[in-house]
């Protein structure tokens, strides 16, 4: 079968699930005829998504967070005006997906939570079959459990999360941990795609701190924790723009550039991991046995970190206070089972190449494309901008 993919660009989780599955796919005589990327001015894709991929890559401009000028949390307003504003530039790659899926001969659309992949089949209803895969997708399920949240936030990350997911015959929800279906959503729970560097790599105990921010605004935390305990080896990736060389401050506090191969080395000898709770990162520290520090920087790594508490990862903070990890790490049990689970991607696989089931519009989908008949005129002036 022919597969084309279409990723969210933001941070490094969809990416390296992106790489992970490809890898799957080609070892089953499948094949990955074209690689789309979501681009922003603040994201760069990182060097190593561009050497490991093995399918053509193409780039489209896509809606995205704007961090705080702090550069820690979102900026939940900021990036709505913003995203408003670049309207027009999102209704040509609208177009520029639709382009690609039409032309690509693809038998499925695999949708990493890209948001215009939804609104591609909104408003353009290729023909191509869809299938989403993520972690938020869990978010849909019936039995997920969330933490005390916002609840306007909540309804929020549903929103979107159900808008990526528009056209698509099953969302395939990757999780830390078995559930049940949720089959009247169309929802199937599957394991997290690790790569097999991560399966591969020969864990050991070290004395340093490996930690991974996704707003490098975080940094701040980190050097002020340094001060107080320098005697502590820090070693903390970052995902700054034009960053490309280790900076070191002093003898124990590092920050490195996205390096995959690196994070997965520092990860495998470190003491203990402390992040801003993306789903993918934690899935490797649960692989390898490392307690993790959570420090989310939007409602959507909240709940991923709860979910990952549940799961017995590790502990949550609203700062890097690494004193807490190390206070926890002491008392640290890894979770065996995650391992068996990890292992059982071919259930992910055989979701992904089963025949679609007869799947009748959501009330959800049709109060949307009731919108867009509504405001259709407005659409269309701004594909002509």
């Amino acid at each position: 079968m022919k597969f084309l993919f279409i990723v969210q660009g933001e941070g490094r989780g969809h990416l390296t699930q992106a790489l992970t599955l490809e890898e799957h796919l080609l070892r089953e005589g499948h094949e990955v005829v074209e690689v789309l990327v979501g681009k922003s001015r603040n994201r760069e894709l990182p060097t190593f998504f561009r050497q490991k991929l093995k399918a053509p890559l193409s780039r489209f401009e896509s809606p995205n967070f704007l961090p705080t000028p702090a550069n820690r949390k979102n900026n939940l307003t900021g990036s709505i005006l913003y995203n408003i504003v670049r309207l027009p530039a999102f209704s040509r790659s609208i177009l520029f997906i639709r382009q690609r899926i039409k032309t690509s001969g693809a038998d499925i659309v695999v949708n990493f939570y890209e948001l215009l992949t939804g609104l591609t089949y909104l408003f353009c209803r290729p023909e191509t079959r869809q299938i989403c895969i993520g972690h938020q997708y869990l978010f849909l399920h019936k039995d997920f459990r969330f933490p005390r949240v916002n609840r306007t936030q909540l309804g929020l990350l549903k929103m979107f999360t159900r808008l990526t997911a528009i056209g698509s015959d099953r969302m395939l929800a990757l999780s830390f941990s078995r559930m049940a279906d949720d089959k009247k959503q169309h929802i199937y729970v599957v394991p997290p795609l690790l790569r097999k560097e991560v399966l591969q790599q020969t864990v050991s105990e070290g004395r340093y701190i490996h930690g991974y921010m996704v707003n490098s605004g975080f940094s701040s935390q980190v050097m002020a924790w340094h001060k107080a305990y320098p005697h502590i080896p820090l070693r903390f990736f970052w995902d700054r723009k034009n960053e490309t060389e280790v900076c070191h401050i002093d003898d124990t506090l590092s920050f490195y550039p996205l390096d995959d191969h690196a994070f997965l080395k520092q990860m495998s000898g470190c003491r203990a991991y402390a992040s801003t709770a993306g789903f993918e990162s934690i899935c490797e520290a649960i692989y390898m046995g490392k307690p993790v520090l959570m420090v989310p920087a939007h409602i959507e790594q909240e709940c991923n970190a709860y979910d990952a508490m549940c799961a017995g990862a590790g502990i949550i903070s609203t700062s890097f206070s690494l004193d807490r990890l190390l206070e926890f790490s002491s008392t640290f049990h890894p979770n065996r089972t995650f391992i068996f689970w990890a292992h059982n991607v071919n259930l992910l696989i055989e979701h992904l190449i089963r025949e679609p089931e007869p799947t009748p519009q959501s009330l959800y989908t049709e109060k949307i494309l009731q919108l867009f008949r509504r405001y259709k005129p407005v659409f269309y002036k701004y594909l002509n901008t």
